[in-house]
């Protein structure tokens, strides 16, 4: 049972996906929309640099057509978060915009003309796209895809999109797979919903021997619920480990570094010749979302790469009563610009705290920068004067982590001839 926790995880954490969107709308109708992403929502290692749209589309019914705008990053992810498609900037129209077709998995037709094609290997895909901001300000991206953007059944046309925004802005919402024993619940939904060629059949066959069959009620015994409700919470506390104490030697980005790779095994599928990177796998999907092969084939001054920031200088956890420094030297190479956001260690959601964004980013005017071209950013309860610009506010009693983002990365990156200083314990 504990196995099967660590092996599904991330399908039971796409799914809760699929019931945050069903909260306000049906599948292919609802679309949640944040101008600025804020602490408000749980939701794995976001930033609020960019739009975010989360939509949770069903191809029971058949083919779905999606149209995408101009200057956008998206990603379709199927109902056990493997990768179907990218569109929008990383996708085949290169960000000019364009017509997809989703084909479901027992669809035996022509592929139809005129569009790029995409096939998933379940019913149920995750969309999540992402917009940019003009100058600080989200209004033309969000009205770009309220104008734009359509989900419609093939053979219809753009008039058929029934697609709904809703604004998420500071409103609690939960994206966060279960970690007690309703986490078996919604493992069984995607499998009673979902073919079983879309998943692997020693998964399957370990899941069949808890009670999770397809086509089978999953009623656990009382002996049964017992071990279920232990298991998810060993299977959890495990994943936190591979998490936040990694021993793979691919982890630290430099010798004895706090600052961690949150992606290893550079595979967007987590194999490496024939072998299952499962480690690599529970890590990233207990940390992040999103997976498309973009994310492993990196390119100098294109995209995001980013680092995790899990201990200070002497290898201690960050401790949000306490007051930390990060030095950037000069020259940071970073095509577009940088930017710090803190989570909190048990939801891996961004701190919330009195700031509406737990981020220092080198966009914001107000950012300091030293005279010589570097930057120095602050970590704590309260900010040390006279630099509450270049400060981002923590809890104390509450353990806390950070991703340093450069957007469109440059050679130094790349070539590791430059590199933030570690976390060091402010005296």
């Amino acid at each position: 049972a504990v196995e099967s926790v660590m092996m599904t995880t991330p399908g039971a954490s796409v799914h809760a996906f699929a019931q945050a969107n069903r909260k306000y709308g049906p599948d292919n109708e609802a679309a949640l929309i944040w101008p600025r992403m804020d602490s408000k929502v749980q939701l794995l290692t976001p930033n609020t640099t960019v739009i975010y749209v989360f939509m949770w589309m069903d191809l029971k019914d058949g083919p779905m057509v999606m149209e995408v705008p101009p200057n956008v990053l998206g990603i379709v992810d199927d109902h056990w978060f493997k990768y179907v498609a990218d569109v929008g900037m990383g996708g085949p129209d290169k960000g000019k915009g364009g017509k997809y077709v989703f084909l479901p998995p027992d669809y035996k037709g022509d592929a139809p003309d005129g569009y790029f094609l995409a096939k998933s290997a379940t019913y149920g895909n995750w969309i999540v796209l992402r917009g940019f901001l003009e100058n600080g300000d989200p209004a033309p991206g969000v009205k770009s895809f309220k104008d734009n953007f359509k989900l419609y059944p093939l053979g219809h046309t753009a008039r058929a999109s029934k697609v709904k925004y809703y604004d998420m802005s500071m409103k609690y919402l939960n994206t966060i797979h279960a970690s007690d024993e309703t986490f078996f619940d919604h493992i069984n939904d995607i499998v009673q919903y979902e073919p079983n060629a879309a998943q692997n059949p020693e998964i399957l066959g370990l899941l069949s021997s808890i009670g999770i069959e397809k086509g089978k009620p999953f009623k656990p015994d009382a002996r049964m619920k017992k071990i279920l409700k232990d298991a998810a919470k060993v299977g959890s506390a495990a994943s936190r480990v591979v998490l936040y104490r990694s021993r793979d030697t691919e982890a630290p980005i430099w010798p004895n570094s706090g600052w961690e790779a949150p992606w290893m095994g550079n595979s967007s599928t987590f194999e490496k010749d024939g072998v299952s990177l499962i480690d690599a796998r529970t890590r990233f999907h207990m940390y992040a979302t999103g997976i498309t092969p973009a994310m492993v084939t990196p390119k100098v001054g294109s995209g995001t790469q980013y680092i995790a920031g899990m201990r200070d200088s002497k290898g201690n956890p960050l401790d949000g009563s306490k007051i930390y420094k990060v030095h950037l030297p000069p020259n940071v190479p970073a095509k577009q610009f940088w930017a710090f956001t803190v989570y909190n260690v048990q939801t891996r959601s961004m701190l919330q705290t009195d700031q509406r964004f737990p981020e220092i980013t080198s966009a914001e005017k107000s950012v300091k920068q030293n005279k010589d071209g570097s930057y120095d950013v602050y970590f704590g309860p309260k900010a040390p004067e006279g630099i509450e610009s270049n400060w981002i506010q923590t809890v104390p009693g509450m353990g806390w982590h950070m991703l340093f983002r450069l957007y469109g990365p440059e050679q130094a990156w790349f070539d590791k001839t430059w590199r933030p200083s570690e976390v060091e314990l402010v005296e």
